[in-house]
């Protein structure tokens, strides 16, 4: 993990919720970002369960008043989710909240319950994909084209594949792209800052939006702004956003979600515990990232691929690097990511079709690969100097600025996974095949593509119109 990127990325999250102090963890580790001063349980019996433990535990061990320990909002009755405050969300720093982790501890396993988590962080969610996103946008000239080229076959209204993008919303000028055509949804929010400069993530969803159309153009793609906010969300707020989502439109054939968080634990997100539920109930398949923190800590909603009752529900997406045969540098890794895609300088539409925009790099490039990758990847090539990046200098120098006009080279498991989305509607198109589910699984059984990442062979998902980039060797900056 790099430190450096993971305390900046924690400074924009917290700016986009001002209202809600935040902590890293577990205990002074950098891993996931949570709500200070809170936990989740469920509603009903195990709420006030959870509320009275705790009370009792810090009021004999920590010397607090009984109202110290209170419900900190209304009860959420889709989610099935309550915030219960356990302490004073001003106290402590970033590094850790430790009347949070009282309160955990004070339910490890209770009497006729071992086994059945009670108690959870309040997790933010984001599409930085654990606070490290694999790098910045890079303007790519029209005449180059997007990669994945788009696919010769057209749309069909009536055998489209619907797909619902939960992301940041569609870009003004979306529309310019003729790819796009078809594609629906909610506009992002802010595009710009007072200066007319693109804010950091914007064009997320656009960019996810055009990999799939590219892919199997004969889709049905609606994008929705859930995750607007430096597109991050609190665990809590997450399911209820999810079920909203997929209420607007009904069910889709498949979710596409580039966004997540690690937990610490191997039993799934206690705020989206009533949506994964009813999902399981449905047809639909889930499509979501596996981060982009070199890690292979399982990474949530992605990792319920690997829990037996969502394998066939889920499907978890790694990304590989640009000549598509080994994983990039940042992909996340283990026996709970399902596929691999190509995850690394993807070109696709992000804005400036109809007037070019400005946009200043937020984070410098780092000297070497900060996960000890030995090839020029995406941590310190194309090079750039950014806001965030350059505490320590006696004299920063001033941040690149670069302006697009239309496509956008950008790297992350998070378009990974619309390629990997892209390849099950082309597959369903193709044979006629109207479960998402079954799709899944028939593509991977027939998948005869492999890759090495961390030296385990895995299903690798490469689109026939996706062009491999060679690998260059790492080489010292000037």
């Amino acid at each position: 993990m790099a430190p450096q990127r993971f305390h900046e990325q924690f400074d924009q999250i917290q700016r986009s919720m001002p209202d809600t102090p935040l902590a890293m963890g577990p205990d002074d580790s950098a891993e996931f970002f949570y709500e200070k001063g809170v936990v989740l349980a469920r509603d009903g019996e195990e709420a006030r369960l959870v509320e009275d433990t705790v009370r009792t535990h810090f009021t004999e061990t920590a010397g607090l008043t009984a109202d110290s320990v209170r419900r900190a909002g209304p009860e959420t009755n889709r989610s099935g989710i309550t915030r219960i405050q356990v302490g004073d969300p001003g106290q402590g720093d970033r590094r850790g909240d430790h009347a949070v982790a009282n309160a955990l501890r004070s339910l490890r396993e209770p009497e006729g319950r071992a086994g059945r988590r009670l108690v959870s962080r309040n997790h933010v969610v984001s599409i930085a994909v654990n606070a490290c996103p694999g790098d910045e946008p890079v303007p790519v000239p029209l005449t180059e084209g997007a990669n994945p080229a788009p696919e010769e076959a057209g749309y069909d209204a009536d055998t489209a594949v619907g797909v619902l993008v939960i992301d940041t919303g569609l870009m003004h000028d979306y529309q310019s792209y003729p790819l796009l055509a078809h594609v629906q949804g909610d506009p992002q929010i802010s595009e710009t800052d007072s200066a007319g400069v693109l804010q950091q993530y914007v064009g997320h969803g656009t960019f996810i939006a055009g990999l799939v159309a590219a892919v199997s153009p004969n889709t049905e793609v609606t994008v929705r702004n859930t995750l607007n906010d430096a597109g991050a969300i609190l665990e809590s707020e997450f399911g209820e956003a999810l079920f909203a989502a997929v209420d607007q439109n009904g069910w889709p054939d498949v979710i596409s979600l580039s966004a997540g968080t690690s937990n610490g634990r191997t039993d799934g997100l206690l705020g989206i515990e009533g949506f994964m539920r009813e999902l399981r109930g449905q047809r639909t398949l889930l499509v979501a990232a596996a981060g982009n923190n070199a890690s292979a800590t399982p990474f949530w909603p992605a990792a319920y691929a690997d829990l037996p009752d969502y394998e066939d529900v889920v499907l978890s997406v790694g990304a590989l690097r640009s000549d598509g045969e080994f994983g990039a540098c940042f992909s996340n890794h283990g026996a709970w990511v399902k596929a691999y895609a190509p995850g690394e300088r993807l070109v696709g539409p992000l804005t400036g079709f109809v007037a070019p925009t400005p946009y200043t790099y937020q984070h410098t490039t780092y000297d070497a690969c900060r996960f000890g990758f030995t090839y020029a990847c995406t941590c310190q090539s194309p090079r750039h100097a950014g806001v965030l990046s350059q505490a320590g200098e006696t004299e920063p120098g001033t941040p690149d600025q670069v302006s697009f006009a239309g496509l956008a080279q950008w790297s992350g498991t998070s378009f990974a996974t619309p390629v990997a989305v892209g390849m099950v509607a082309a597959f369903m198109t193709a044979n006629k095949e109207t479960d998402a589910r079954a799709a899944r699984r028939q593509l991977l059984t027939a998948n005869t593509e492999y890759a090495e990442v961390r030296g385990a062979h895995v299903p690798a998902l490469r689109p026939s119109t996706w062009r491999p980039v060679p690998v260059a060797p790492l080489t010292p900056p000037a």
